[in-house]
């Protein structure tokens, strides 16, 4: 078994964030194309938005460290360290208020 301290992950993550033209960094813990459980941590710097896009599968987002806004539709939804949500099945976008860095969870559904 592997074991990783995700603020360490985070800490160097968002160093590279700050640093890409993107203003983003990413990093698979757990999976890829080949795996129906995937897990990635996303790094996004302050102001930084990842656009809308579809919804791979069933998904979970939850906050390591900053501020993100979850926005679906009409609705959206403020997290901040240690809170979770469940990404709806639908169109959404992710929003960095501050630098943050998310872990997300999904199920491929390919």
């Amino acid at each position: 078994m592997e074991e990783n301290t995700l603020t360490t992950i985070a800490q160097d993550m968002l160093a590279e964030a700050r640093e890409a033209s993107s203003g983003r960094s990413a990093h698979h813990l757990h999976g890829g194309r080949e795996h129906t459980l995937q897990q990635t941590m996303i790094a996004l710097a302050e102001g930084q938005d990842l656009k809308e896009h579809e919804n791979p599968g069933e998904a979970t987002i939850q906050v390591i460290t900053g501020r993100v806004e979850l926005v679906a539709g009409d609705e959206s939804v403020q997290l901040g360290p240690a809170q979770h949500a469940v990404i709806p099945q639908q169109r959404h976008s992710l929003h960095a208020h501050e630098d943050s860095v998310v872990l997300l969870t999904l199920v491929n559904k390919g």
